[in-house]
């Protein structure tokens, strides 16, 4: 892992393990998609079009360079798509995200709970799509783990107070999703990406 920001090329990756994990499962579709995502309470499928919203929340932030807000912007995915075309509007959002960040310069700010740089809607955007990810897998019966590098680069930038560990344990120990080293399993957190 080098020390570089993340980018857009992070959020293509994120969205690379996304398909390759859920793309199969969701071409079966099938009521499985309707099981809770891991410990959420969301579907799989609510799971899944909710990456589709954050993602393009966050593009929009980046196109509109709000300083003081959240646009007033919703995704809605209609409740008939299945599995497959909510992932296909999951893939949309991230590309949108993602050439958002390969235009952004690194001096850009919009707003995420104060001034956000790229490279923290970068994070977030890798964060958001990996954690669920974890989540659906989990709700559908599927062995997988964010990957350890992608787990390192947002942990740097989101998590700087993380402890000590594997990458992939802490990131889902800092994020509520299990226990580390005797630590128990968080019920509150959150992230920082604002930026001085």
């Amino acid at each position: 892992m080098t020390d570089r920001p993340l980018n857009g090329d992070d959020v293509r990756a994120a969205l690379g393990e996304l398909t390759a994990v859920l793309g199969p499962a969701a071409e079966a579709g099938g009521a499985r998609w309707e099981a809770p995502a891991g410990l959420l309470e969301w579907s799989c499928w609510e799971t899944a079009a909710h990456i589709a919203h954050d993602l393009l929340a966050y593009a929009g932030q980046l196109a509109a360079r709000p300083a003081d807000r959240y646009l007033p912007l919703d995704l809605t995915v209609r409740p008939e798509a299945g599995p497959a075309e909510v992932l296909t509007v999951v893939t949309a959002c991230a590309q949108l995200l993602a050439t958002a960040l390969d235009a952004a310069p690194p001096t850009l700010r919009a707003y995420h709970h104060g001034p956000c740089d790229p490279a923290g809607f970068a994070a977030m955007g890798v964060t958001e799509t990996l954690l669920h990810t974890h989540d659906i897998a989990l709700g559908l019966g599927l062995e997988w783990r964010p990957p350890q590098r992608l787990a390192t680069a947002v942990l740097a930038r989101l998590f700087p107070d993380a402890p000590a560990g594997d990458p992939v344990d802490v990131l889902l120990w800092c994020t509520g999703r299990g226990e580390l080293d005797g630590r128990p399993r968080r019920t509150s957190w959150s992230w920082r990406a604002a930026v001085e």
